[in-house]
């Protein structure tokens, strides 16, 4: 019964001992102890196998235990005694690492600050993507034919503020091709600069439920300073992040963000250096030195760009923000959003960013048109728009032309910040107060049933409905026409949006129409900010020396905008026999065309604008506003 119990105390402590898997150390010598006389070969077997066990048990203790808690082995006579099992540290006070990890010690390292915490070394190894899943990516961006200089485009354009003073809130462009994105991300940065200002330090400030009440306290009393030359360094980059943050958990439909980074990099001091040596060019490129991290935290988010943002500011940095929203979003829900996912989302010859990546950036789906929902085209085909509302918004040259008709969604964002695009280029505009939005009586009546008629638009932007759709939108907006006015708008079979909007001017606004017979159709005036971050030389000194030298630096222009009053019936059907007499054809520029002014200045900005306040009128100073 005693050698049992004592084989079973010995088996406890083996097992005890096997808590860590430490290298293997010399095993100490060992007195042999003298076999008792008379003993049975069992018995023999038993006490040398008990000897193995108890050698073995002792060897992981003292390797395991601090050196000071286990006993040295003892060889002579007293007065030094071995110390008995229950002297040596319990194996539960001993931290061992798991197995899958090597034994080190490793010295105290001090805690990052609150507000910036450095992922774990675990995590910022990321994933490597799978060669398909990078083959796939690098088609739906680059195609198969992309040229060497659209690469270089995309390979040299970080993510980077201006030093210049004036546009000290803007990001440079250096390279034609990136545009899209940076003023997209440019869109976004201006949002927390001029209403987030005093919660830049928050990383849940990009929650939607936050900024719901801000936008509330904002659009009641408050406009942002222009002082731009006084924002820190500090401000505009968690300002940056908070945009990363929110385009791309507005990409992953508020679940997720992905972060795409260049292995090996991100915990780089000296970023630049480190990639010297990394080219992409082709889809191994990406494999081999792309990673990924997926959070669903956006305070995780925040804090891992915050820490590493000298990555994005690198020359890949628009690149790798770009890939990170494509895959926030799912390349596969990125190819069912488009209407043509056959094309390049980078566009050909010259490597812009198509619509599909602005309107990802702004409503979070690659969506390839800028009109609100889908449209139906019949025979189960559809197009689609923008499905929501959306943050920051979006106007065009195009429409100005006729080509395309931009919807409510884009053109009344939640903040007065625009994204605006030319044939070629795109850039940004903003107000400092969102009060600029706001409409009176009228304007909200136009709005409401501009959105009824557009609702029933299938001509993809046309500006006509047919006769059944036109009905339902009287229904809408509780328009009511004599039967005479209404068999005259019907007759052609279709109704044209400007016949229809001069029919309102004549109906008095009690049955539905925009006749005011008081005559206070409301007027607006007030500032708006137009920025190019495409570098443009300036001479840096009085121009007259020469000790003048030139320097890169993006362009902001402040437009002071004036809005009138309504037409009067008599205005615009005046503005209507003008432009028939000159030749004019295209009708629905007619509700464009402003009345002759004489202090007012002319550039395609202004059409851009126009197509948000039609009639208005722009005046600045200095160099006339670009959007090329």
């Amino acid at each position: 019964m005693g050698d049992r119990d004592e084989e079973e105390e010995l088996q406890m402590a083996l097992r005890m001992s096997l808590h860590g898997s430490p290298p293997a150390q010399p095993e100490p010598k060992r007195s042999k102890p003298p076999s008792p006389a008379g003993e049975s070969p069992e018995a023999e077997a038993r006490r040398k196998q008990r000897e193995l066990m108890a050698a073995a048990a002792e060897k992981r203790l003292r390797s395991v235990a601090p050196p000071a808690a286990v006993a040295p082995p003892v060889t002579v006579a007293p007065p030094v005694t071995v110390a008995p099992p229950a002297a040596v540290a319990p194996p539960a006070a001993v931290v061992v690492p798991p197995p899958s990890q090597p034994t080190a010690v490793v010295a105290e390292q001090p805690s990052a600050p609150e507000d910036v915490k450095v992922e774990s070394e675990s995590t910022v190894k990321g994933e490597e993507l799978h060669p398909e899943l990078a083959e796939k990516l690098w088609l739906m961006v680059f195609g198969s034919g992309v040229s060497k200089a659209v690469l270089a485009q995309w390979s040299n354009q970080g993510i980077r503020f201006s030093s210049d003073p004036e546009t000290a809130m803007g990001l440079v462009q250096h390279e034609g091709g990136p545009c899209g994105v940076l003023a997209t991300v440019q869109a976004y940065v201006l949002k927390y600069l001029l209403f987030f200002s005093d919660n830049l330090g928050n990383p849940e400030v990009s929650d939607p439920s936050f900024a719901l009440g801000q936008r509330r306290f904002y659009q009641s009393s408050f406009a942002a300073r222009d002082d731009f030359s006084s924002l820190t360094e500090d401000g505009k980059t968690r300002a940056l992040v908070h945009a990363m943050v929110e385009i791309l958990f507005l990409c992953g439909t508020g679940k997720r963000a992905v972060v795409a980074f260049i292995g090996g990099v991100i915990r780089e001091q000296k970023v630049d250096a480190a990639l010297e040596g990394i080219s992409v060019e082709s889809a191994i490129d990406f494999q081999k030195v792309l990673r990924i991290i997926t959070f669903t935290s956006r305070k995780d988010a925040f804090n891992m760009l915050l820490a590493n943002i000298p990555l994005f500011r690198s020359r890949l940095g628009a690149m790798l923000f770009l890939i990170s929203s494509l895959l926030s979003r799912g390349l596969d829900c990125i190819q069912a959003d488009r209407d043509d996912p056959s094309q390049p989302l980078v566009t050909a010859p010259f490597g812009h960013a198509s619509q599909e990546i602005v309107n990802l950036l702004l409503c979070g789906e690659a969506v390839p048109n800028v009109f609100d929902g889908k449209m139906d085209l019949g025979g189960g085909m559809s197009l689609k728009g923008i499905p929501s509302d959306v943050e920051v918004g979006f106007l065009t040259l195009l429409e100005s032309l006729n080509l395309c008709k931009v919807g409510q969604y884009l053109k009344c964002p939640k903040w007065p910040i625009w994204v605006v695009g030319s044939e070629s280029h795109y850039t940004v505009l903003f107000a400092l107060n969102p009060n600029v939005q706001e409409e009176n009586e009228l304007e909200e009546r136009e709005s409401k049933i501009r959105r009824a008629f557009d609702a029933q638009d299938q001509s993809g932007g046309g500006g006509f409905i047919a006769v059944e759709g036109f009905q339902q939108v009287l229904r809408d907006t509780d328009i009511t026409f004599p039967s005479d006015k209404l068999d005259d708008l019907c007759n052609a079979g279709v109704i044209v949006w400007s016949e229809f909007w001069q029919a309102l001017l004549q109906l008095d606004k009690r049955a539905g129409g925009m006749k005011d017979p008081t005559g206070l159709m409301g007027k607006k005036q007030f500032t708006i900010y137009h920025f190019n971050g495409i570098a443009k030389s300036v001479l840096n000194g009085s121009g007259n020396t020469g000790g003048s030298t030139p320097i890169q630096r993006p362009r902001i222009c402040k437009l002071n905008v004036s809005v009138p009053p309504r037409w009067t019936q008599d205005e615009y059907l005046a503005d209507v026999v003008s432009s028939s007499a000159s030749g004019s054809k295209n009708d629905s520029v007619l509700s464009l065309a402003p009345p002759v002014q004489t202090a007012c200045q002319h550039a395609p900005l202004v059409d851009c604008i126009r197509t948000r306040w039609p009639r208005a009128a722009c005046s600045w100073s200095g160099d006339v506003p670009s959007i090329v």
